[in-house]
């Protein structure tokens, strides 16, 4: 197929078209076929074989496709994203005129996704040489998808299965991808909605599904609603085949800080079957109460952290190092009414930096606000007095 005629390639088109054959056509303007290669398909200027060939329906998007295996024949993936995005609008064209049918839906997928991808080459190139700043292109990327976004959410009339709202979730999946990169998540939240909307929400794809959770499941997770974000990312965990362990091992990276979060620390096997090292003292501080260890293991691993978003998160764990390492202390003693001092000596010998006696005061007031600890601070006095009954709950119990 590397050799493919134009005659040839348009014949497929015309036909694939004619049967209404989404699957094919997705794959003739898609840049993940073959016949992306074929030298004799790069033409700068295709629209006169294409009109001769095609409906005139779809002659946009095919010259526009052309233009784009030309552009990225060329070796210019500014230019490929350029024509890329001509050929995303012009799909949004091509749908709108097909009313109350979705077999098109391929077409759009292919478009969609190959222009995430040269935007995403395009703003590295353009950033690199300062000729843009770091996400515009993948934003005007975002602002092409949004024709084809429209185009699917306004078809409200047509009965459930030849709605095009079906291609709804691929998309929101491609602008999820966008918004993550360049860090502009309040953006996902009409996407949302516009998923939580649907009738058949539960019925995509489970690829799709699994996708989706996975970057709801980070959206709540930096939105600090731990309990959602442990439902998303465990359904996305879960569902993922068994065999891409590189992607269980993506969701595991932010689904770890978040059930530690809420209590439940993840078994050193996973750890290890899934290669994540960067956690093994992680959670041993966190179980022991070794909050010195904790502070080294986020200064180690600070690059994986901060390039997986996680730092920040991960810092929150020292509320719970905190817990168990005053647990000690109370188990030490064999008091319910301890000095406020003896937590604060514990807190220097981990090395705590600039702690001092309100400090510990102020630790200790939230772990008794968040319920870590059950107690009352006696400022008078300088003492903590912990109740007789489970001072401290379970941390699942928090």
């Amino acid at each position: 197929m590397a050799a493919m005629s134009v005659n040839d390639y348009l014949q497929r088109v015309q036909t694939a078209f004619y049967h209404q054959n989404g699957d094919v056509l997705g794959d003739l303007i898609s840049f993940r076929d073959p016949h992306v290669m074929s030298l004799r398909l790069m033409l700068e200027k295709p629209e006169r074989d294409v009109e001769r060939c095609i409906d005139p329906l779809l002659a946009e998007v095919i010259a526009a496709h052309l233009r784009a295996v030309w552009a990225a024949g060329s070796g210019d993936c500014v230019e490929a994203w350029k024509t890329q995005m001509v050929v995303v609008q012009s799909v949004a064209r091509f749908m709108q005129e097909l009313k109350e049918e979705n077999w098109m839906l391929p077409i759009m997928y292919s478009a969609c996704l190959d222009l995430r991808l040269f935007a995403s080459a395009a703003d590295y190139d353009l950033t690199r040489s300062g000729a843009s700043k770091a996400g515009e292109t993948l934003e005007k990327a975002a602002e092409a998808l949004m024709s084809c976004f429209r185009v699917c959410a306004a078809d409200t009339r047509t009965g459930e299965d030849c709605t095009k709202r079906w291609g709804l979730l691929y998309l929101v999946n491609q602008f999820f991808k966008i918004y993550f990169k360049i860090n502009k998540l309040n953006l996902c939240k009409p996407m949302i909605r516009a998923i939580e909307a649907l009738a058949f929400k539960e019925r995509f794809s489970l690829s799709q599904l699994i996708t989706y959770k996975y970057y709801t499941g980070r959206k709540d997770m930096f939105d600090s609603d731990f309990k959602s974000a442990d439902a998303t990312l465990s359904f996305a965990f879960q569902r993922c085949h068994a065999g891409s362990r590189k992607n269980k091992r993506r969701i595991l990276i932010y689904l770890i800080p978040v059930k530690m979060l809420r209590g439940y620390l993840p078994k050193q096997s996973v750890l290890e079957r899934f290669n994540l090292p960067e956690f093994y003292d992680v959670v041993t501080s966190v179980r022991q109460g070794n909050v010195r260890l904790l502070s080294e293991t986020l200064v180690k691993h600070e690059s994986f952290f901060i390039g997986a978003g996680i730092y920040l998160i991960l810092e929150k764990l020292k509320i719970l190092a905190f817990r168990n390492l005053f647990k000690k202390v109370f188990l030490i003693t064999g008091s319910h009414q301890i000095e406020v001092s003896l937590f604060l000596q514990s807190l220097k010998w981990m090395c705590v930096e600039d702690v001092d006696h309100d400090e510990t005061e102020c630790i200790l007031a939230n772990m008794i606000n968040d319920g870590r600890m059950k107690g009352y601070i006696s400022h008078a006095h300088r003492k903590v007095v912990v109740s007789k009954k489970d001072p401290f709950p379970p941390l699942t119990a928090c």
